[in-house]
């Protein structure tokens, strides 16, 4: 089986973000940028697949500008993907979901792909629109909020389930598809040292995304800004619980005026 999943490169949840100068975007300067979150069970669920399936692949792609976008693809290999391929964006990349979308599909159609997996959302939008316009571009059913994905050998194709408000429905579909996952078999594993070491001389394929003018983006950046800061915690002393249960009462009642 051939298995190709999408990453992208986010903040570290740590970070201190800043606003760029022209106050559109973040400013990338001295941010860590690492691969978490959803992308995180996407990589993972490749692997339990690889794992389950003998002879099975994984190639990682990831859509971006030098260095955040090599590094998650060298986290991905220290992992266990077997090779990467860089769709270099340039120092200005696309932020519209739709063309990013575009720059991914054109990188998937050359190689083989029986399953294209990523995150149902990135961890840094969480627009959640790239799965389901990668499988438009590629021409093939894409399914989203996807959990327990299973590889059915004697039906040649995925059984998986789906989150809805109703509940978890359960679908089969053959391959090839895009699948935007919710949540991999296990939590995500972490990468041993020697594969760390190995992974920063692995080869990465690198191509360049196809230019596009701004004015051809479907949306685009037209503010960033931060969160208000919050307002400094009040430490409450208290010898017995109960104590601390009627002094917050007060807290909430007198300061906040939570209470009436």
């Amino acid at each position: 089986m051939e298995i190709v999943v999408c990453v992208k490169p986010v903040p570290e949840a740590e970070t201190r973000l800043r606003v760029a100068t022209d106050g559109t975007a973040l400013d990338p300067e001295a941010v860590k940028f690492v691969l978490t979150g959803y992308d995180e069970s996407a990589v993972e669920q490749a692997l339990l697949l690889k794992e389950s399936v003998p002879g099975s692949k994984v190639h990682a792609i990831s859509y971006g500008p030098a260095p955040r976008t090599e590094e998650v693809l060298r986290a991905a290999i220290a992992l266990g993907c077997d090779q990467a391929t860089w769709i270099d964006s340039g120092a200005a990349p696309a932020t519209d979901p739709v063309d990013v979308a575009r720059a991914l599909a054109a990188a998937i159609r050359p190689v083989p792909h029986d399953l294209v997996l990523l995150g149902k959302q990135a961890g840094d939008d969480e627009e959640g629109v790239v799965a389901a316009a990668l499988g438009e571009l590629l021409e093939v059913p894409d399914f989203g909020f996807v959990v327990d994905l299973r590889w059915d050998a004697a039906g040649s194709r995925f059984k998986f389930r789906r989150a809805s408000e109703a509940g978890l429905e359960s679908w089969e579909a053959p391959t090839p598809l895009v699948v935007g996952l919710q949540q991999a078999w296990n939590d995500p594993r972490t990468a041993k040292l020697p594969a760390i070491l190995k992974s920063r001389k692995a080869p990465i394929a690198k191509v360049t995304a196809a230019a596009r003018s701004a004015e051809a983006a479907r949306s685009r950046s037209v503010k960033f800004e931060l969160p208000a800061p919050r307002t400094g915690a009040k430490l409450i002393e208290f010898k017995t619980p109960q104590e601390a249960a009627e002094k917050l009462v007060k807290v909430l009642r007198e300061e906040a005026k939570v209470f009436p």
